[in-house]
């Protein structure tokens, strides 16, 4: 893992055509901003674990139907 430190308004390159933000620090929380292109997703942890989620139970479903 790579650690990094920033300060508000700087900035963070992933690849080509990533930007990340440091947009502000309050006590135990800091607001990033993502420039990304549109087909790249970009989701909160917890958010995206509920979508793994929800697509393992979808199949699961699926494979149970087509027995």
């Amino acid at each position: 893992m790579l650690i990094l430190s920033r300060r508000i308004n700087e900035k963070i390159v992933i690849g080509d055509d990533i930007t990340i933000t440091i947009i502000d620090v309050k006590n135990d929380q800091v607001r990033l901003g993502v420039d990304a292109p549109r087909h790249v997703k970009v989701f909160r942890q917890e958010v995206f674990t509920e979508i793994e989620s929800e697509n393992k139970a979808a199949v699961q479903s699926a494979l149970l139907n087509n027995l």
